[in-house]
Order: C-alpha cells, then structure tokens, then sequence
C-alpha cells in the first residue's frame, strides 16, 4: 500500500464516521465543567479562605501577598492544600480514564470500517469497542508512559553531560565551546526529535496490533517493532502525517492572531475560531490514526490472510 492509499483510505473512514469528532468535542466540554466543578470550586474556596478578592487578581501585590510566606499558609491551612491537591489529582485521573475510554472506542470504530467497508459510526458499536479495548489501552499507555519517562531520563543525563562538556570546553577556548555546544546540541536534537517520533509510531502500531489482533502490551509493543523492521516506510508514513498535522497546527495559530488586532469583534469572534480550529486539529488527528490503521491493517492483517498456505494444495494421488 502507497502513502496516498493510506491516507486517503483514512479520509474516507473519518468521513463515514464523522461522529467521532463530536465525541471529543463533547470529552472537552465535559473535561471543562469536570475542571469547574472538582478543582475551580475548591480552589475558589481556598482563594476566600486566604482572604484573596478574586476581583482585584490583576493586582500583583495580592498575588505576592500569597507567595510572600507560602511556608505559613502550608502549615496554616495544609488540611486545605491536600482538598486542592486531591482534587486536583481526582480529575487528571478521571479526564484520563475518560480520554482512553473514548480513543478505545474510537479506534474500535475505525477498525471495524477498516475490516468491513459498508459499516458506519453506531453509538452501540462505539460502547462496545471502548469496553473491549480499555483495560488493554490502559495498561498500554501505563507502559508506553514509563517509557517516555525512561527516555526523558536518558536525554535529560545526555543534555547535563553536554553541558558539563561545554563548561568545560569555555575554560580552555570560547571558540571550541561554541562549537561543541552547536555540534551536540544539533546530534541531541536528532536524537530527542527520532527518538520520539519512533516511540509515537510504534505507540499508535501497537495500538493497531492491540485493535486487529487482541494482543497484550508488551506483545503490541513487540508486534510494532516487528512490523517497522520489516515496514520501514511505516516509520516515514507516520513522520510526513505527524508534519502535516504540525503545520496545519500552525497555520491556524497564524490565522488566529488578526483577531488580536480587532478590540471586540476580535474578541466574539475568536471564541468560534478556536472551536472550529480543535474541531478541525481533532479531524486531522482522527485521519492520521485511521491512516495507519488502514496501512498497518493492509500490510499486515489482510496480506498474511491472503497468503496461500505455505504446504501448498494437496496433490490428490493418480488412479
């Protein structure tokens, strides 16, 4: 399968289930109240508790009025502070639960379009798919996140070590600093920019293998690095997609800023900008799951499937 196929076989899955982008939509508008009412309120409670007039926020002087002693408001209402915290952590727990819940579903969906052209978006289906795949996506992603954490370390060892290099490199010559700090701060980039892109594309490939073949996390994770080895242009498909989606990000970053310029209209209209924007920046996102989807799902279930077996057909003996 080409580029183009994939992607263009992705634009017409999204199309026959446009549904799911009203789904994100509505997990940000529920992510949104879920932030007023399990952080604003308590967090509003705190600010009338420390005698802060929400009105006159725009006052530093209120601001380091809090900052000023944060040692003495802790011990003083420290009960306060871990409600916040909890609360806090309440949400970011339920908002993640709730988007790994929808992506399964959405990918659910997506596959089944992809096994069976005729099928579109039914809530019944959605339902079922998020329910067959978030216990598996949720360990799945629990792995890939101590992954990006383990690699964060590394980079994190490799940009101190670096910069002890060049601290050193100044007490012997400006010149030689200037030009190792240019040199290895160009390698880590690369290094940090392959290093991510190869674990987002094996991420959304073993979400694939996770989909098509009901495997387990670290067996998706093995099934992805698998297909990639004998799929390279897997890797690239992935990086135009994620470059695209990068530009078109900031494009409409670009075009949001003329309404800065207008004093009210401005204002009004930037509201539904920034709505048809996500609506937008979520659609692309979509085509860019569904188009590895459709790759993956091409390469690797339908052309094992179509594979005649390999003993051949029996030879039926003479008579």
């Amino acid at each position: 399968m080409t580029y183009n196929e994939a992607i263009k076989g992705g634009v017409r899955v999204v199309n026959r289930n446009w549904q799911l982008v009203l789904i994100q939509l509505s997990v940000v508008f529920i992510s949104s109240i879920g932030f007023f009412i399990i952080v604003g309120i308590p967090l509003a409670i705190a600010f009338i508790i420390f005698g802060v007039d929400l009105t006159e926020m725009a006052d530093l002087n209120d601001i380091i009025k809090i900052l000023k002693g944060p040692s003495d408001i802790l011990s003083k209402y420290f009960g306060l502070f871990l409600i916040v915290l909890a609360s806090l952590l309440l949400y970011l727990i339920l908002i993640a639960l709730l988007g790994i819940y929808v992506f399964g579903g959405s990918i659910g969906i997506i596959g089944r379009s992809l096994r069976d052209s005729s099928l579109t978006f039914h809530v019944r289906a959605f339902f079922e798919e998020a329910k067959r795949l978030f216990l598996r996506l949720l360990a799945f992603t629990s792995f890939i996140g101590i992954v990006f954490i383990i690699v964060a370390f590394v980079l994190g060892i490799l940009g101190g070590g670096i910069a002890a290099l060049v601290s050193y490199a100044q007490t012997q010559d400006s010149t030689l600093a200037l030009f190792i700090g240019t040199f290895f701060s160009l390698i880590m980039i690369i290094m940090a920019a392959i290093l991510i892109l190869g674990i987002l594309s094996i991420t959304l490939y073993g979400i694939a293998s996770l989909s098509f073949k009901e495997t387990g996390p670290v067996k998706s994770i093995q099934e992805a690095w698998q297909f990639m080895t004998r799929h390279p242009d897997a890797f690239w498909l992935y990086t135009i997609l994620f470059g695209g989606y990068l530009l078109a990000s900031f494009l409409l970053v670009l075009f949001s800023y003329p309404f800065a310029l207008i004093p009210i209209i401005g204002t009004i209209l930037s509201f539904p900008y920034q709505l048809i924007s996500y609506a937008f920046e979520t659609y692309l996102g979509l085509i860019i799951i569904a188009a590895m989807l459709n790759f993956y799902y091409s390469m690797e279930i339908q052309t094992v499937s179509a594979e005649p077996d390999a003993e051949g057909p029996v030879q039926q003996p003479a008579e």
